[in-house]
């Protein structure tokens, strides 16, 4: 098997489960017949740009961007990550905060800047919170209800 098809298997193994832990994907991985060490997982890891986000009960799973940065992520892609990581929304002017789970603030700036949405100018992600700067035209409170409704609030 190439390095190719070990980090294409390892992305939908991430997809399709919550791994916490690098000998927990060595486990998986070998669940499906693909013999790989945990220092091969790691490196593996850093080539597919994965990152540990938290999840609800303060654990933690990696994760890999779903969409390369230069590419428009489609619009369910956006509605999930949103209604998935995001928590609270409040505005003022024309800007917009969210709120989201320790460590997951950067997957939804990701997102929400690889969405294409004309009324948003782009975003700065800490680690819980997420500043998103509305276009031209756009009023915070109207991004905000937008944002709002993606994120089933």
């Amino acid at each position: 098997m190439s390095k190719a098809q070990r980090q294409h298997r390892m992305a939908r193994i991430l997809a399709e489960h919550s791994v916490s832990n690098q000998m927990e994907l060595v486990d998986l991985l070998s669940a499906v017949g693909i013999d790989a060490t945990q220092a091969t997982v790691s490196r593996d890891l850093g080539d597919l740009g994965a990152v540990k986000v938290r999840v609800p009960g303060g654990g933690s799973v990696y994760a890999i961007p779903e969409h390369p940065v230069d590419q428009f992520a489609p619009g369910n892609h956006l509605r999930r990550v949103m209604g998935e990581w995001v928590a609270e929304v409040h505005h003022s002017g024309n800007l917009v905060v969210l709120r989201t789970p320790p460590g997951s603030a950067h997957v939804v700036a990701s997102a929400i800047d690889r969405s294409g949405h004309d009324e948003i100018l782009g975003t700065v992600a800490g680690d819980d919170t997420i500043l998103v700067v509305a276009a031209e035209g756009t009023s915070g409170r109207g991004l905000a209800g937008t944002l709002r409704s993606l994120a089933g609030l």
